[in-house]
């Protein structure tokens, strides 16, 4: 298994936050993530408009993952609405 770094940056509605966690923690569950870091970040003013949204909530994990496993979260989230933008990140080991 690896670390990795996920940050995704949620719409600011509470709904779409909501959901939005919701969403991660089913998707961890169903690929056996072991997450050991958790921040919520807050909203915040984004650099550049993003789906016609200038604010968004970002939320921070640590993760440890098998590496194909990243790559089926990633396609799921892809279909996502209520997420603005997201990224994996490998950390070194």
């Amino acid at each position: 298994m690896r670390t990795y770094e996920l940050t995704c940056i949620f719409r600011t509605d509470e709904d779409n936050f909501t959901k939005g966690k919701e969403l991660v923690k089913a998707e961890f569950e169903r690929h056996a993530v072991k997450v050991s870091k958790e921040t919520d970040m807050g909203a915040r003013e984004l650099a550049y408009e993003i789906k016609k949204e200038t604010k968004g909530h970002y939320y921070f994990y640590e993760i440890e993952v098998l590496s194909e496993k990243v790559a089926e979260m990633d396609k799921h989230f892809q279909l996502e609405t209520s997420f603005l933008k997201y990224l994996f990140v490998r950390k070194e080991d």
